[in-house]
């Protein structure tokens, strides 16, 4: 292991469009932000378990611009100070550009510093040998070696890339001969009886100065461009990004360097891309069952049942997935889980809201949760955090009526502001601003209602 890990960076991968394990995950909440696991979600989960290898003053996150107030609030739960340390991109254009990215920040604080590269929605079981592979993949990369982390395989996966190792080099590592994209089963059945093939695990780890060469020489079309998109300011406009080219970091440099290495791994792994991988890591009860929230069995193996708001019953089940949510229900037999992608983009084919968010959206100023909605009515509960205020802008036709029920409130209405306490209400006219603030110390909570389309009734 190097001397010392203060010049060792994490760089989280934090995108992902939320479909995969819909509906619990959704474009706006997507699977890193999800508690799926004890008490952390996975993004907390990916942070934890760097300690004590790495110094977590030097984890970055990289994420969307429309997840950064919730991946902020996720780190700061567990006690990291988030400033500083969310790298926002404007869109989304594969690991490439968001690695590359990632390098450019880090660079302005080390040229030299070695960069751990790790998607934020992952699962490992064995913490200890986790921690093993990270310091002998911190000693490769200090070599000036290109590291992937390849998982031993233990059965003939068809939904993940191989790498096939070569020569060894050291710490057990081996030259990587080539990648292989998802095989079928024949195929994979034959990598696992040849031994030195290994799952893809997009886990790596680098020198600042050695990816950018390669991006250098491998990627002559796309280094430019960032580069200057970079160098005007801490805002990356969307316009310019988006036309980066839509590439991932296998394609771009691990297929092409002649420096990449595979550091064969053990560590109960899991990217967690389907009902059925989750349910494949989950420990399980005495009927084989996977069960999380208020449900009640019979007759029912093999299955994976999460319920989030209502209660759930079953009957002679096998092998089955029942995914339950406050505006959505998810049923498959648990081998065909995957299949739920395709339902995704059906949803937002036809313009449906679900495929988007959840009836609880989190704000920057905190939460609201959707409770009903009628043709022209809707009630909400709102959530505002200490510190934090909210504007709602006035609008025709509509009137809004505000109950707090948790908390001390400042509400100003049109020119009127008034300090509401829990049980007070306060009504607004029709195209009246609402203002409220939250001054205090604890949270707030307040039911709105709004009464729309008044003069259709």
């Amino acid at each position: 292991m190097p001397k010392s890990t203060k010049n060792v960076y994490a760089v989280l991968l934090a995108g992902g469009t939320g479909t995969r394990l819909w509906p619990v995950s959704r474009e706006l909440y997507p699977k890193q932000l999800v508690k799926f696991i004890g008490n952390d979600s996975l993004v907390q989960s990916t942070i934890k378990r760097l300690v004590p290898v790495l110094d977590l003053q030097n984890v970055r996150v990289v994420c969307g611009e429309q997840h950064f107030h919730e991946t902020a609030r996720h780190m700061h739960d567990i006690g990291l100070v988030p400033e500083g340390k969310v790298i926002c991109e404007p869109c989304g254009r594969n690991t490439a550009p968001a690695i590359l990215l990632a390098a450019f920040h880090i660079r302005r604080i080390t040229d030299d510093g070695v960069l751990c590269i790790f998607p934020a929605d992952h699962v490992i079981g064995n913490i200890a040998s986790f921690h093993e592979r990270l310091q002998a993949a911190i000693r490769l990369a200090d070599k000036g070696y290109v590291v992937t982390f390849g998982i031993k395989p233990n059965y003939p996966e068809t939904g993940y890339g191989y790498i096939e190792g070569g020569a060894d080099v050291s710490d057990s590592a081996l030259r990587v001969k080539r990648f292989v994209e998802k095989p079928d089963r024949q195929t994979a059945e034959k990598y696992i009886q040849a031994g030195n093939f290994f799952w893809n695990s997009g886990m790596f780890a680098f020198k600042v100065s050695v990816i950018l060469e390669e991006f250098k020489i491998h990627q002559p079309t796309l280094l430019p461009p960032m580069e200057e998109i970079f160098s005007v300011g801490p805002s990356l406009v969307k316009e310019d990004y988006n036309r980066l080219e839509n590439i991932s970091i296998d394609y771009a440099i691990m297929e092409k360097t002649d420096k990449c290495v595979v550091l064969p791994s053990d560590f109960g792994w899991s990217d967690i891309g389907s009902w059925k991988s989750l349910y494949d890591f989950l420990e399980k009860d005495e009927n084989d069952n996977v069960i999380d929230g208020d449900v009640i069995t019979q007759d029912t193996r093999n299955c994976f049942i999460l319920g989030r708001d209502r209660l759930i019953t079953t009957n002679r089940l096998r092998q089955v997935v029942v995914v339950e949510t406050p505006d959505s229900i998810f049923v498959s037999d648990l081998d065909h889980s995957r299949d739920v992608k395709s339902i995704v983009s059906k949803l937002k084919d036809q313009g449906r809201k679900e495929y988007h968010q959840h009836r609880t959206v989190y704000h920057p100023w905190g939460i609201s949760k959707l409770l009903e909605q009628r043709e022209n009515y809707a009630a909400a509960e709102l959530t505002v955090y200490p510190g934090a205020s909210l504007q709602l802008p006035g609008d025709t036709d509509t009137v809004r009526h505000f109950l707090v029920i948790k908390g001390q409130a400042s509400v100003s209405i049109g020119s009127q502001k008034r300090t509401l306490s829990s049980g007070e209400s306060i009504t607004s006219k029709e195209d009246e601003p609402v203002s409220i603030e939250n001054t205090g110390k604890q949270e707030i909570n307040l039911i709105h209602m709004e009464l729309s389309n008044l003069s259709n009734s």
